[in-house]
């Protein structure tokens, strides 16, 4: 069973063990300005060697281990397993946090990165992916959850559009 979901503890744990990471997912949708909710938090991160370090590091801090499987499975929560998978679920003291390394519709981190936005929770500073890098990444997942959120967040960028235009 999962703790509570605390996405701001997550972020904070991220953020401050300087892991390079986008927020994507339900998380950057509400952020956007989605009425949806959400349960988890979504990263994409980046894959180097020393950033796959310190994300196993705040996991590790976070007390994470994979969702969905008995405490009693091996599994090392290190750089060198994080490198070997792409995507992981994990529960959390702070909640469930999934990390992505190649989220679906997707090139990766770097691309996602170069698009987000900065922006602050309190204090805490995190980039939340761009909102047509969302839609593509619902479009893609192509759940019925994920098909109706690419309504929503269609409808946001309209809405964005005629105010900016």
């Amino acid at each position: 069973m999962s703790a509570a979901f605390d996405p701001l503890t997550a972020l904070r744990a991220l953020s401050e063990a300087d892991v390079e990471f986008v927020v994507i997912g339900g998380i950057a949708a509400r952020l956007h300005g989605s009425p949806s909710v959400t349960s988890d938090i979504d990263v994409c991160h980046a894959r180097d060697a020393a950033n796959l370090e310190r994300l196993a590091a705040a996991l590790r801090n976070l007390h994470a281990r994979l969702r969905g499987v008995s405490d009693d499975v091996p599994f090392l929560l290190d750089a060198k397993t994080l490198s070997i998978g792409s995507n992981f679920t994990f529960s959390t003291d702070a909640g469930d946090v999934d990390i992505l390394a190649l989220p679906a519709g997707t090139t990766g981190y770097d691309a996602l990165a170069a698009r987000a936005t900065a922006m602050s929770l309190g204090d805490v500073t995190i980039k939340v992916c761009d909102l047509d890098d969302l839609i593509a990444m619902k479009q893609a997942a192509a759940r019925p959850k994920d098909l109706i959120e690419v309504e929503v967040l269609s409808a946001l960028r309209s809405e964005i559009a005629q105010r900016e235009g």
